[in-house]
């Protein structure tokens, strides 16, 4: 590659020792985006997503028991641009192997469980002292020590105690699960804006640095961008369902074939929207005339609009507002709609998933959705099979011989 096409992070070497989603996303972005990621499995078994089902194999995709040929849909969307070796790490000498890759790396990148790290001898206190340049990212549910120690950090149990789940869907119904795990998918991006500018510091004084992100904390930061705490003071309810009364008319609203998401809280898009909806003297109304009131009025304004809305196709109510007067609005589109979208595949933000060896597989996985002017980057390395760079890392990186790497996989090290 040419050195004007270099990557952003090239150069750069990950020791990846993350599972399940939130750090395996986060070490596949800083891969996506050039850097040299070399992820650490178990010898045998790896990762526990590569038991998810579906499976991909030369029979395509199922639901079914896993053969030998196959491997997880789940790991060849998240494992793409890593190279995958194994290591005991609970035997002695699959710690000084790691060590060595220590010496080697810029940047360790973890999410285990509360304490396991220091269980294996491979935190962060005890990896410094080998490398003092490293960057150790630690990606925990609860943070370390944990506010709820013993409570596994699944997403949900993020999204519950976070609040996020207080603040979703109606405020006549339930909590609500947001559709995405979101906790999994935002920490990482973190993650990796910590491991970022730790990185850049490390440029300036040659020291590296401890990174610690946790779900929960991510997720509450983002609660905080509302002002619940004095909403509720103030009589509003915490849940709103479809709509942003802050902001009304702000929502989606039922079509006569589907629905529309509409914002015209501007006075020239609420001008837009009354005149399509044939009342455009509410502008007088003192109920709607400005955001306060609007604001205490929002569900008698939702009333009006959606009463428009329904006696329409979701084309004519898009023709009539964003067309015809430049109003914000759009059709809500369903995952399927998204994942086969032309233009998101032309940008990066989405792509067919490859396996390395029955090739594309008919499956849309994540994109990088960051575009730089003068450097390429994306996930265009499938994943590999479990333990595949062994013979690369450990006879190129190491310079053990074929012998040696031999002898440490007849005694299960690798």
């Amino acid at each position: 590659m040419a050195a004007e096409q270099s990557r952003p992070l090239e150069g750069i070497r990950v020791l990846d020792l993350t599972v399940a989603l939130a750090g395996p996303y986060g070490s596949m972005m800083l891969g996506g985006m050039g850097a040299e990621v070399i992820r650490v499995e178990a010898p045998g078994g790896g990762d526990i997503a590569r038991t998810n089902p579906p499976f991909v194999g030369g029979q395509g995709i199922h639901f079914g028991k896993r053969e030998d040929d196959e491997v997880s849909l789940t790991i060849l969307n998240r494992a793409r641009n890593k190279k995958s070796i194994t290591l005991d790490l609970k035997s002695e000498h699959g710690r000084e192997l790691f060590m060595r890759l220590v010496e080697e790396s810029d940047v360790v990148i973890e999410n285990y469980s509360e304490g396991t790290t220091a269980k294996l001898g491979v935190d962060y206190e005890r990896v410094r002292q080998r490398n003092p340049r490293i960057v150790y990212a630690s990606i925990k549910a609860m943070g370390e020590p944990s506010a709820f120690p013993g409570l596994k950090g699944m997403d949900i149990i993020v999204q519950a105690l976070s609040g996020i789940m207080e603040v979703t869907g109606y405020a006549d119904g339930p909590p609500t699960r947001c559709g995405l795990p979101i906790a999994d998918l935002v920490t990482p991006m973190y993650a990796v804006n910590g491991i970022l500018a730790a990185l850049i510091h490390r440029g300036r004084t040659g020291v590296g640095q401890r990174v610690q992100v946790s779900m929960l904390d991510c997720l509450a930061s983002w609660v905080a961008e509302e002002h619940f705490d004095v909403m509720g003071r103030e009589g509003y309810p915490s849940r709103t369902g479809n709509y942003h009364d802050r902001l009304a008319p702000f929502g989606v609203y039922q079509t006569r074939d589907g629905h529309v998401a509409i914002v015209a809280f501007q006075p020239d898009w609420m001008r837009g929207l009354l005149d399509a909806v044939g009342q455009p003297e509410l502008l007088d109304d003192p109920r709607f005339s400005t955001r306060g009131p609007r604001m205490r009025n929002a569900s008698e304004l939702n009333a009006v609009i959606e009463a428009w809305t329904r006696q329409h196709s979701t084309r004519e109510v898009v023709g009539e507002l964003l067309d015809k007067r430049g109003v914000p609005c759009a059709p809500v589109r369903t995952p399927t709609q998204v994942l086969h979208d032309r233009r998101l595949h032309d940008s990066g933000a989405v792509m067919d998933l490859v396996h390395p060896e029955f090739g594309p597989i008919g499956a849309v996985g994540m994109g990088l959705p960051i575009r730089f002017s003068a450097t390429p980057s994306q996930f265009d390395q499938p994943a590999m099979a479990l333990g595949a760079a062994n013979a690369e890392i450990y006879g190129g990186l190491l310079k053990l011989s074929p012998q040696e790497i031999a002898a440490l996989e007849e005694v299960g090290v690798v």
